[in-house]
């Protein structure tokens, strides 16, 4: 069975009656095995849920401590002919302190026990009343129901698949939560059982705080708090069950909800590995812990199941969503236009220079070098942007070209290449009517000395329009469109190119430039170097001839993001598309990009200088360094 290294986890919030140990896990048995039904490998319920947070004095009474263990105890029978590995929580005696706890247990025996370390001791909390801390015990070990198991702040449950730790409430509001500690050592998901209160603007700061811890431990985050049937005497408790990953928050309840709730999602624990394996800093801090002496391992089989993904896949991985697309765009057109400005400031030089085709990656490029010119105090007309109609320019896209530039502001040249390129061919001995690859690359490369020798005529700087979906794909034409003095859009892929462009043409005020970026909008990809077809329009489409670019841009994403195997791109491919593409044309088109992929890197070693914006970049100089030779053969494999 594959899972592609994702776990299915839970966090549960029973209603319950406070100091009523038998009635609460009557509701917490219940919660578990519709759990169990969904395939929930892991699963977390909130601080003290046995008795209830808001006991207050009765934690004092003997007969609650007593019935809290008996409930756990036949919550435990009740419950072991399940694989599922459940958190409870209730307080334990120890010797001569009692403690607020956290108990980890599957088919009938309980994996380990985990004390709460801070104690909150202030404004509406009195926890230092009846609680003792992690940090007052050199306890290791407990005999509780029947079982001596592991007790202690900072146990790791591991198996082979993944690792979890607990931390309870108050732990995670510190400067260093233990959670800190127990992903140094390993853990990759971390539960929370927790009781907090309402209180205006509270949730949000919550929130906040599990998406920042599971972001910097690089790990899952599961949060489980106390809900309805707490005491409301002075306080509430609305119930909150979130789920994270690294910075993401992939699940969350209703809160004030009169209901019992399961929050279930999927952690991605391969995911998390891929970045703390790359990110080299994760793991500085190992030396100023104290994980030699207070960490326990405890291991654990995890329940099989069979993966049903309940989490979301984008197909746009690179697209910011909906909430943010303005302010990312904005962000990154910043960056563009920064870089850009940056690089003329540094040599002093005025004017630059680029090819317009109307089409899509040069009118972003165009749009940066509008933006540089303004934020430089330069007047637009340093812009030259150079039309260069050749044997398959359309109309349609020579006009939106030649309007795009004259309405921006820009200087206009128009250089035809039919002439020159006829001439090549001659010199070259090459039958114009062969239209094979030499036909198209004298093209390209005639254009790109055009734009070389009009810059060094000016002082100027060639502007490079290529994207990074075509760098991935080897999409260019080597030292033709391929080189440029300065790439702006080298890592923009080209789903996120469209996006900007739609972004810039919302905000453009000048109608006519308006109506012509939406034309743009509406044009079939194209480099356009093989004649129109009959009626004019464009013949050569590329995504006719390499496939679709949004699926592209997603195989490219998992790849170097995360690193994953064809496999599981596949997968999540299949999940991303299903109302879009079927299998075998996924399949299909994610042989042509891993083929193209590898055998194109030498065009990546040499290509030129320019900004890095998103996650993914292949700059050798930057995110990227691959041997040209690298064999595919694995991967094509791994595909198959």
């Amino acid at each position: 069975m594959e899972n592609f290294g994702f776990i299915k986890v839970a966090a549960a919030i029973p209603a319950i009656e406070v100091a009523n140990c038998k009635s609460n896990i009557v509701a917490i048995e219940q919660l578990i095995k519709k759990a169990s039904a969904k395939g929930v490998q892991l699963l977390g319920f909130p601080e003290l849920c046995i008795t209830g947070y808001t006991c207050a004095d009765l934690f004092h009474n003997q007969l609650l401590i007593a019935q809290a263990e008996k409930a756990l105890a036949n919550l435990i029978q009740q419950t072991a002919q399940l694989n599922i590995i459940t958190i409870v929580g209730l307080p334990i005696r120890i010797q001569n302190q009692l403690f607020n706890c956290a108990v980890a247990f599957q088919k009938g025996q309980i994996l380990g026990v985990v004390p709460k370390k801070h104690l909150p001791n202030y404004n509406e909390f009195y926890e230092k009343r009846w609680f003792a801390s992690a940090s007052d015990t050199t306890t290791s070990e407990l005999l509780i129901c029947g079982q001596k198991v592991p007790f202690g702040e900072h146990l790791l449950f591991e198996s082979p698949q993944a690792t979890f730790s607990i931390e309870i409430c108050e732990d995670l509001w510190t400067p260093i939560p233990p959670s800190s500690i127990d992903a140094l050592a390993g853990s990759h998901v971390i539960f929370n059982l927790s009781a907090s209160n309402e209180l205006i603007a509270k949730n949000s700061y919550l929130r906040d705080l599990i998406k920042q811890q599971s972001a910097r431990c690089l790990a899952g985050y599961v949060y489980a708090s106390a809900g309805f049937g707490e005491s409301s005497t002075d306080l509430l408790f609305a119930g909150n069950g979130l789920i994270a990953e690294n910075g993401t928050l992939l699940a969350e309840n209703e809160r004030f909800s009169l209901e019992e709730q399961l929050i279930v999602s999927e952690i991605d624990v391969e995911r998390l590995q891929h970045d703390r394996q790359k990110n080299s800093t994760f793991m500085q801090g190992l030396a100023h812990t104290e994980l030699d002496t207070h960490i326990t391992t405890v291991p654990f089989e995890l329940p099989k199941t069979e993966l049903e993904l309940t989490r979301s896949v984008y197909a746009t991985p690179f697209v910011p969503t909906d909430e943010r697309m303005s302010e990312s765009c904005e962000e990154i057109l910043n960056i563009q236009v920064n870089a850009l400005a940056t690089r003329l400031h540094h040599t002093h030089i005025k004017h630059v220079v680029l090819g317009i085709s109307g089409g899509l990656d040069s009118t972003l490029a165009l749009l940066v070098c509008a933006r540089t010119c303004d934020k430089l105090g330069l007047s637009r007309q340093n812009i030259i942007g150079i039309t260069m109609p050749g044997f398959g320019t359309t109309d349609r896209t020579y006009q939106n070209a030649t309007q795009l530039v004259t309405n921006l502001g820009a200087t206009l040249r128009e250089i035809s290449i039919k002439e020159a390129c006829n001439q090549h061919f001659k010199d070259i001995a090459h039958d114009p009517t062969l239209h094979n690859v030499t036909y198209e690359n004298t093209q390209a490369r005639e254009r790109t000395q055009i734009l070389m020798d009009v810059a060094n005529q000016c002082n100027g700087l060639v502007i490079g329009t290529g994207d990074l979906s075509e760098l991935a794909l080897g999409w260019a034409t080597y030292n033709g469109d391929h080189m440029s003095m300065y790439a702006v859009n080298n890592s923009i892929p080209k789903t996120l190119v469209r996006y900007l462009v739609r972004y810039a043409a919302s905000g453009e005020t000048d109608k006519k430039a308006q109506a012509t970026l939406l034309d743009i909008l509406d044009t079939p990809v194209s480099p356009e170097l093989l004649p129109a077809d009959e009626n004019g329009l464009i013949s050569q489409k590329t995504e006719d001839l390499v496939g679709p670019y949004e699926l592209h841009d997603f195989f490219l994403y998992y790849m170097l993001r995360y690193g994953f195997a064809p496999a599981k791109i596949f997968y999540l491919a299949t999940k991303a598309f299903a109302q879009t593409y079927d299998d075998a044309c996924i399949k299909k088109w994610l042989k042509v990009f891993l083929k193209r992929f590898f055998a194109q890197q030498f065009k990546r070693s040499c290509m030129p200088d320019g900004p890095k914006v998103g996650s993914v970049n292949l700059s050798p100089r930057g995110d990227w360094r691959m041997p040209s030779d690298a064999s595919s053969e694995l991967w094509l494999n791994d595909c198959d």
